[in-house]
């Protein structure tokens, strides 16, 4: 009779993480390290029918957070994982390998990408089962919403420090220092603030006071030329006047003025003449197009142009299909639509999607790549502010971000649907970093 042959096991190569976040105690003969490694070898042992084996290499980070990636032996780790030498990660729990929900993504993906898994032995998972990827993607929706919870609870004493009219941190404007925490004025930039509101008020033109200012050697904070843009967010920044600014409500301030209310009024009067004065006839549209190049019919796929139209004094903007331009009002369905309302749902999706767990990953990611490390905290925080920015921001500049963010806009009667270019994501915190530095003058 011949002997029945034994299913041939698979070695599985399983290598322990053991993390702990403070030296304290790491110097005795049996510390917090050996008991999280001696708990997971247990468990490997447990699972030796299955193939799992120890491999010799440890892999302890002893006196380091769970708050980013930047730990020796995580590194090493990461990198026999790359090197294929490694199957199966196990963790004492999976605090030990990061409390970050952006960096356990990131670790996520690169062990899919040499489809290893990890297991962890406290909570009684492991991601080689259909049940332990239930529990993980249970455990991220949880600590997704812990975090929003926490986000929720800063914007609540933000708010509240803004109506207390507190400096709540970022780049002074120009003008002013910041010393314990408070807004403090700068001697010589504040001259400099004076003047463009004193000469403004004489003048009342943004271009010939660039032009002066540009003579007199003046600069902004950032030691760069004034541009009319940044010139134009001095004269609208209420805390030259001693008041914050907060949500479309205005609090006085803990900082002292730069700039008297009589004169802050006078150049006030004078920006809202300006922008009330009527175009000429032979004028084009001043508003951009902000869709201009990415947008196009969802109907007949071909390009769709800015377009607009006079009446009673006001101007009208639309996109317009090029098929029903060319061919006739008949060769296209949808024809034409309101810029505004097209433009406005554009943003609306686009901002719903920057907050999505999934897409400030990937933003991260984007920022991550090369040697600048940008703190997971600041993207979160510039993605959530978007909203707030974006209505601050000027025209010409609100274009510049949609062509760095969307690839296509398809517009039909049904709705209107974005397609994002991932690739201009860290192009995109670039420029906001710029125009949130610009903003606060």
């Amino acid at each position: 009779m011949a002997a029945t042959k034994q299913p041939v096991v698979p070695k599985i190569r399983c290598a322990v993480y053991t993390r702990k976040s403070n030296e304290e105690g790491l110097d005795v003969q049996f510390n917090t390290l050996d008991a999280q490694r001696e708990s997971c070898e247990a468990y490997i042992a447990s699972q030796k029918s299955e193939g799992w084996f120890l491999v010799p290499d440890r892999y302890d980070d002893g006196g380091f957070s769970g708050g980013n990636l930047e730990r020796p032996a995580l590194k090493r780790l990461l990198k026999d994982v790359e090197a294929g030498k490694i199957n199966v990660i196990v963790v004492y729990k999976i605090d030990r390998l990061t409390r970050s929900l952006m960096d356990f993504s990131r670790l996520v993906e690169a062990f899919d990408k040499q489809n290893v898994t990890f297991a962890s032995v406290t909570q009684a998972f492991n991601t080689t089962t259909s049940m332990g990827r239930l529990t993980l993607n249970i455990l991220l929706s949880f600590a997704q919403f812990e975090r929003e919870i926490s986000a929720e609870r800063i914007r609540d004493k933000f708010a509240a420090s803004k109506k207390k009219g507190m400096w709540m941190g970022g780049h002074p404007p120009l003008g002013y220092v910041v010393q314990e925490r408070k807004l403090v004025i700068h001697p010589t930039e504040s001259e400099t603030v004076r003047t463009i509101f004193r000469r403004f008020a004489e003048i009342g033109s943004a271009t010939q006071l660039i032009r002066e200012l540009a003579e007199s050697g003046a600069v902004g904070k950032n030691g760069l030329p004034m541009d009319k843009g940044y010139l134009y967010r001095i004269l609208n920044n209420r805390l030259y006047i001693g008041e914050v600014a907060y949500h479309g409500e205005v609090y006085p301030g803990e900082h002292q003025g730069i700039v008297e209310r009589e004169l802050w009024e006078t150049v006030r009067t004078i920006l809202a003449t300006n922008t009330r004065e009527p175009r000429s006839a032979s004028t084009r549209v001043q508003t951009p197009a902000v869709l201009r190049g990415i947008i196009r019919c969802g109907h007949c796929d071909r390009a769709m142009k800015p377009t607009y139209s006079r009446k009673d004094g006001r101007e009208y903007r639309y996109y317009t299909c090029q098929s029903s331009d060319k061919n006739g009002a008949n060769a296209c369905t949808l024809r034409t639509v309101a810029a505004w309302n097209v433009e406005r749902a554009v943003f609306d999706q686009v901002r719903g999607l920057l907050r999505t767990p999934e897409m400030m990953v990937r933003t991260f990611q984007a920022m991550d790549e090369g040697d600048t490390k940008t703190p997971e905290s600041k993207v979160m925080e510039s993605l959530r502010n978007l909203g707030t920015l974006w209505d601050e921001l000027f025209p010409g500049e609100q274009a510049r971000l949609l062509q760095l963010l969307v690839a296509k806009v398809n517009v039909s009667h049904q709705d209107v649907a974005v397609h994002l270019k991932t690739g201009g994501l860290k192009s995109l915190m670039t420029e906001m970093d710029t125009t949130d530095e610009g903003s606060m003058a």
